[in-house]
């Protein structure tokens, strides 16, 4: 009787709130068939440079030698760089600056997905809240012309929602095909059902007890840092004038002679890179910095009151064998009611959000109890027969959400991820809030409200369906011609592929020849992931200027596994430097930078504070047996293991490993950074191994083996062994 009560509730609930929905759908559609602009003819969109993208410093000489641009703006976030996009299609003269690289802040930290918001669209129900319902129909709309627009950075998802609760699944099941009605033609699939059995078959590290079922729906995912790139450089093929590590020290004014107030007139900006100061004029400066928003608002007015309240989110990456190679799973109810995500991405598997205040940085740390809580969470819907490691997680990274400020809020949970333009009394337009998937939404209506209200004309916004650098002539089977005109290995194209689109052959023609039979050209940066040392000449190309461009940006090595992006970047700042003309004392500070991202950015520190704050909690025999390892090491009993001492025990097994790799495995133990690894640092290391702190430990692996080989050799018989000679 309980279950048909609330199933009847349930039917009665979904069938109300898709009439709603539907009467809101019409009313919308209606609103947007009275809305009516003033715009000038359609002039045809010129690429300007089809071939070869601009150089940084001719880039730079454009915005120092242009008079006056008709927009400026500042911020090269996703925002930022759809509204430079936006204006100079428009055939407005348009530059952009950007204080670090392109996608540096939050743009690059998200959880990856296109999504209209199924949360939201729940809060829009329950609540009877229309601009809630807005904005979901408004990102379904932008998900589905993102996904057009640059094909090969984008692919729908699909996306289970476990039920542990016979009650749950028609709720969930009528609140997924709401999502489903509102996308309307623009719907990914359909959504659907499954049994246990079948949720199990799909999805087999879920937790069996209890399962009822379990409902898929479908969201897109993306390369986020690389779209982002992608619209920015497609601005600049345009003929935009775009530069990252161009920071705007101050706007400049000038007195209106009509009304005799103050406008904004550009900006004074700086070269990051060489410290050089100049000028941006503009008839129009727009404000797209994301969480930054309100200092530069206080450049313009110190006394303005904040509009945005930033919000930390830390993500974790672990292992690919997490999840299935194709099925993203979410809890939408964690134990303290904020949603988690748990996506395969890359070949690794993506977890995450959490959500809470914090203050406004360029470079945010994940914090241990995020990590930890997402770790906490995960086992909560993951089967036993699957232990969740501390040490699994090969990256970690919180990101800076620019959500719009609710007096009326208590926590940011609650603020509306809905984005305001704001356009001050001196001219400055401001575009804050808002969410990755609906940047180009955003970026038109910025554009619109900045040329009311500077009064300029322009055509019509041009940027649904146009073509994002490297989609127009991508395939799906690209991929297959990169591997038979150049000999590149399958993985390695494919990479290729879905992050340069058509413009892969690029990269691919700078490959140097292996010599190997296979494959013919391409080699790798790191043996576990597909990036090529080409990729790093090309990166260049795309105005990278750091080795941390690299590994963050241009690929996600660092994003992906902080230990190999570690390894990689001796080679990395090699070719730059020799791109770049580096000199031999600027290498050593763009491989010390780079080091310093991966351990604050990254999650390394609070990866190796895992071993350092790991007390020894060993049995007396385990004890025993780590002392008889470490001896066969330590023959002299000194205490320690030096790098001469592994090599001396590894030689003796004819194992060979060159010496500065050596050095690499001896630092990941060595926590007093004295160039060995005492017998208390070892102890620490395999109670921290066992415990699951830490995992994939090449040192405990190499000692176990080289002991394992030792014993073998010692228990050969001497009549075996040729009499001893």
């Amino acid at each position: 009787m309980a279950f048909r009560r609330v199933a009847k509730r349930t039917i009665l609930l979904g069938g109300g709130a898709v009439a709603a929905i539907y009467g809101l759908s019409q009313l919308s559609a209606y609103k947007k068939q009275t809305q009516h602009m003033f715009v000038d003819a359609a002039e045809p969109l010129k690429l300007l440079h089809p071939d070869e993208l601009p150089s940084r410093e001719s880039q730079l000489c454009a915005l120092q030698n242009t008079k006056e641009f008709d927009v400026l703006v500042v911020g090269g976030g996703a925002t930022g760089s759809g509204c430079a996009l936006d204006a100079v299609t428009r055939n407005l003269k348009t530059a952009l600056v950007e204080r670090d690289d392109f996608s540096s802040g939050t743009s690059s930290r998200s959880t990856k997905l296109i999504h209209g918001g199924v949360r939201y669209l729940q809060k829009a129900i329950m609540k009877l809240d229309y601009e809630q319902y807005m904005m979901v129909k408004e990102a379904l709309h932008e998900r589905s012309n993102l996904l057009d627009i640059a094909p090969h950075l984008s692919a729908p998802l699909p996306i289970m929602l476990p039920v542990y609760k016979w009650w749950q699944l028609p709720y969930y099941w009528a609140g997924i095909k709401m999502y489903d009605l509102v996308a309307g033609g623009q719907c990914l699939k359909s959504s659907y059902v499954l049994s246990k059995a079948k949720a199990l078959e799909l999805f087999p590290m879920l937790k069996k007890d209890k399962l009822v079922g379990a409902i898929v729906y479908y969201d897109g995912q993306h390369n986020d840092a690389r779209m982002n790139l992608a619209i920015a450089l497609t601005a600049a093929r345009y003929g935009a004038a775009t530069a990252n590590y161009t920071e705007v020290v101050r706007l400049l004014k000038k007195t209106d002679p009509e009304t005799g107030t103050e406008q904004v007139c550009g900006a004074r900006c700086k070269d990051v890179i060489t410290g050089k100061e100049f000028d941006v004029r503009a008839k129009c400066v727009i404000n797209a910095t994301g969480p930054f928003t309100d200092s530069v608002r206080k450049m313009d007015d110190e006394k303005i009151s904040n509009i945005c309240q930033p919000s930390a989110g830390v993500h974790i990456v672990i292992p690919g064998y997490y999840s299935p190679d194709n099925m993203g799973l979410l809890d939408p109810s964690t134990s303290d009611g904020r949603v988690i995500f748990f996506l395969p991405w890359e070949k690794m598997t993506i977890a995450g959000t959490t959500d809470s205040p914090t203050d406004v940085t360029p470079h945010p740390m994940p914090r241990e109890e995020d990590v930890n809580f997402i770790l906490n969470e995960i086992r909560n819907y993951l089967s036993p027969d699957v232990e969740v490691r501390r040490g699994d997680v090969l990256a970690a990274w919180s990101g800076i959400r620019p959500l719009v400020t609710d007096p009326n809020s208590k926590d940011t949970q609650s603020i509306c991820r809905n984005h305001i333009v704001n356009i001050s009394e001196s001219g400055l337009v401001t575009i804050a809030g808002g969410k990755w998937t609906t940047y180009r939404s955003m970026a038109e209506e910025t554009l619109d409200s900045a040329m009311k209200a500077h009064k300029m004309k322009s055509s019509k916004c041009n940027t649904v369906g146009l073509m994002l650098e490297g989609g127009k002539d991508w395939t799906p089977t690209l991929y297959i011609r990169l591997v038979q005109d150049y000999g590149l290995e399958m993985e390695v194209a494919q990479h290729l592929a879905s992050t340069y689109g058509d413009k892969a052959f690029d990269v691919a023609k700078l490959a140097k020849v292996t010599g190997k039979r296979w494959p013919v050209v391409g080699k790798r940066l790191v043996s576990e992931f597909p990036y090529i040392e080409s990729e790093v000449q090309y990166a260049i190309k795309e105005y990278a200027c750091t080795a941390i461009d690299i590994i963050a940006r241009r690929t996600r090595l660092g994003f992906l596994n902080v230990q190999a992006a570690e390894e990689a970047l001796p080679r990395i700042v090699e070719i730059m430097g020799k791109e770049l003309k580096w000199s031999e004392q600027k290498k050593k500070e763009e491989l010390e930078a780079a080091k310093q991202f991966l351990y604050y950015e990254m999650g390394s520190k609070t990866r190796s504070e895992q071993l350092t704050n790991t007390e020894i909690n060993l049995t007396p025999a385990d004890v025993d047996r780590y002392k008889n390892r470490f001896h066969k090491f330590d023959k002299q009993k000194k205490g320690f293991i030096t790098v001469v001492d592994v090599k001396h025990v590894l030689e003796s097994i004819s194992v060979q490993i060159d010496e500065n790799t050596l050095h690499d495995i001896l630092n990941e133990v060595d926590l007093n950074k004295n160039g060995q690894v005492e017998f208390n640092e070892f102890l620490q290391l395999m109670s921290a191994v066992q415990k699951g702190r830490v995992s994939g430990s090449r040192f405990a692996m190499l000692m176990k083996t080289a002991e394992e080989n030792l014993d073998e050799r010692d228990a050969v018989s001497v009549d075996r062994s040729g009499g001893g000679v």
